[in-house]
This record gives C-alpha cells, structure tokens and sequence, in this order.
C-alpha cells in the first residue's frame, strides 16, 4: 500500500469511527489499531531514517551539522532538515485535519518534530547509547503522545511573556 493509499485509509476508518463515537470518543491508536498499523508509523519511519542516516554517516553528519546553519541552502545539513520536514508537514496536515486543527500549523510542527530528531541525533553521536532503535522508541513517545494531546488555543503565562528589564548603566 502506498502511502497516499494508507493516509486515505485512516481517514476512511477515522471519519467512520468519528461518526460512530463522537471525536472525544475515538482514539488514533483505535484508528491505527484497525488500519493494521502501530499509531506514529509514519512519523516512526523518519525518525528511524534520520537516526539511521546518522549512525551510517557519523563523520558527514559531524561536518553538516558544525558547519551548517539550519536556514543555509542547498546541499546542507539545513537542506536535508528542510526536505525531512516537508515530507513530514503533508503527514501532519493531514493529521491536523482529521483531530480538527489547523493544518496550516503543519510546517511550523514539522519544523519542530524534525529538529527534535536531528538535535537528538547529534546528542547520540557522542553518547552511542542506547541503540537507535531505542532513541526512536523515545523520540516517538515523546512526539506522539504531545501531538495526541495538542490544545487547540495553546497559550503561556503572562509572566512569561514579560521582557526582563534592561540594565541601566
């Protein structure tokens, strides 16, 4: 199955549990559960691929990741960030759509999620424990249950806001 044709399916048996239970009474592992697949799958995939990509190219990655700035342009570390994150803002979109959010955040999370993968990727060049595996295991945990509990107005304190004064010389 393609991956079109796997998104399509989990839309399909999303809108058909929806209908029956009501949003707040469906789950995406429900969803996931009866597509047949583990819930984050293609979330899963790319953290696994990045982290594979810098288990295999540890001295390439080094040098990307040191002599790149994220924003730089083609043929950098922020370039296979940037392709990374595309590939995972249309999965979010859609996701996004099917919880009833805007799919218009889509970039701005996918930007996140796969920073998450590369900040951690580089952590674990130096640390080689645990396994890749098990990173992705975390990375996913961490990544899936926030997305799954989203607020839809999110908001922060107003102390947090506030700018600390300036020093006065």
């Amino acid at each position: 199955m393609t991956g079109k044709e796997r998104r399509e399916q989990l839309l399909d048996i999303g809108r058909r549990l929806f209908a029956e239970r009501g949003f707040e009474g469906t789950s995406i592992e429900e969803i996931a559960a009866q597509a047949g697949v583990s819930k984050p799958v293609d979330f899963e995939t790319a953290a696994v691929a990045l982290l594979r990509y810098i288990e295999d190219n540890s001295d390439g990655f080094r040098i990307l990741a040191r002599d790149s700035h994220p924003a730089s342009g083609s043929g950098s570390f922020g370039s296979l960030l940037s392709d990374l994150a595309s590939q995972v803002e249309y999965m979010l979109g859609d996701f996004f759509r099917s919880r009833g959010y805007d799919p218009k955040l889509a970039p701005m999370y996918s930007q996140m999620l796969v920073g998450m993968v590369a900040v951690t990727g580089q952590w674990w060049l130096d640390a080689r424990k645990p396994k890749v595996e098990v990173v992705a295991a975390h990375l996913i945990n961490l990544a899936w249950n926030g997305l799954s509990q989203l607020d839809h107005t999110p908001s922060i304190s107003a102390a947090a806001t506030k700018r600390p004064a300036s020093p006065r010389r």
